[in-house]
């Protein structure tokens, strides 16, 4: 099934508002993407930490059309996440979409963070999903319709250096959405569920992530704004029928090039990963960290959707324009077909760099090579097999 049910499709024709429940809701993409559904005169629960955000992401919801709840929660915490779901649908009536947008993250090496601090970013990352999934699905199960789309990341397939905690989690992430969807799929459910792998953002994190970085963090180019992430998860609340979508030429080269040649990435990023993912500017003394507390929380401020990269961010992804319209012509045959072949169609001369590190692995892996035994393109070789994914 590509859409949603006709269930819910019926109460939005008879202008019945979509009810959404988004956690990571008072800034990024989580905001984003509520301001986006309260375009469609949708009401939308805000759950997040910080209360400064929540309440300003309420503002802009209600500027833009929407019904916004403010429901202040930390999804590390199972409890809580079920009483703020049962209190969205007692307020706002059944849930038709949740989103999972709620994450935390360190940028340091892996030496340099605590076993609590790691703890802490896969409670938040990977367990809060899980919470706010199994929260989802005990409101959608009794009417056996909903969609349920988890924010996914590129770096849940690949793993880069700074940021081990998280790409961990949302590796974690990836696998338990996997095997949830094919769980709905053999119950015959009519709840769907989707992931959305997002490029680099301009969201705020770079300004409140626990970071260990001598520089100011950034996201790796190309750098897409919150708003274009917004629309993909939009996208795939209506078609949730899509095992994931990829957002931006940045996710569809990472995740096709790691499936095509793992270890030159590995090579690649070691080289490049540290200082790409930093400003030559020095990391300012003073900059908050959202770990533990949030930054946008009492005494804190309003950081909004966006963060500070707003010169170099793109407006608008002509990978989903492609996407959304190739994957309509290839459902039959699967999603990643679809992907495939909207990343390929975008990535033109900017996959070159890839294609040469491919030729050249391989002339390496000949017959009589040195190198050829360990190939990381070599069909059933541990490194292509075991390599941390895009």
């Amino acid at each position: 099934m590509a859409s949603v049910s006709s269930d819910q499709s019926a109460d939005q024709a008879a202008g019945n508002p979509p009810v959404v429940v988004i956690t990571g809701a008072s800034a990024g993409i989580g905001r984003a993407t509520a301001v986006a559904f309260a375009g469609r005169g949708a009401k939308v629960a805000l759950l997040a930490r910080g209360e400064v955000g929540l309440e300003g992401a309420a503002r802009e919801v209600r500027e833009a059309g929407g019904e916004a709840l403010v429901i202040p929660v930390d999804v590390a915490d199972a409890e809580a996440v079920q009483r703020a779901a049962e209190r969205a649908e007692t307020e706002l009536g059944p849930v038709d979409v949740w989103v999972n947008s709620a994450f935390t993250s360190v940028f340091a090496p892996f030496s340099e963070v605590s076993a609590e601090e790691f703890r802490r970013v896969t409670e938040v990352t990977y367990l809060g999903t899980v919470y706010a999934t199994q929260a989802a699905l005990k409101l959608m199960r009794p009417r056996d319709r909903g969609a349920i789309v988890q924010v996914g990341s590129a770096l849940a397939y690949r793993g880069i250096p700074l940021q081990s905690a998280y790409c961990g989690a949302k590796h974690a992430v990836q696998g338990f959405h996997e095997s949830l969807r094919i769980e709905l799929m053999n119950e015959g459910s009519g709840i769907r569920t989707t992931m959305v792998q997002m490029p680099a953002v301009n969201t705020p994190q770079f300004s409140w992530v626990l970071s260990r970085l001598p520089k100011q963090a950034q996201p790796v180019p190309p750098i897409y704004q919150p708003e274009v992430a917004a629309q993909a998860v939009l996208y795939a609340a209506d078609h949730p029928g899509r095992r994931e979508y990829w957002v931006g030429t940045g996710a569809a080269k990472t995740i096709l090039g790691n499936a095509l040649v793992p270890a030159v990435l590995d090579k690649y990023l070691s080289r490049t990963g540290f200082s790409s993912q930093q400003t030559p500017d020095p990391r300012p003394a003073d900059q908050p960290q959202n770990l533990w507390e949030p930054a946008d929380g009492p005494g804190g401020r309003d950081f909004g959707s966006h963060g500070l990269f707003d010169d170099q961010a793109r407006t608008s992804s002509k990978q989903q324009w492609v996407a959304h319209r190739v994957g309509a012509l290839t459902s039959a045959v699967g999603p990643a077909v679809a992907s495939a072949g909207a990343g390929l169609i975008v990535l033109t001369d900017k996959a070159k760099p890839v294609v040469g590190a491919l030729k050249s692995r391989i002339g390496s892996s000949a017959p009589g090579s040195a190198s050829s035994s360990g190939s990381a393109s070599s069909p059933g070789s541990a490194s292509s097999s075991d390599s941390a994914q895009s």
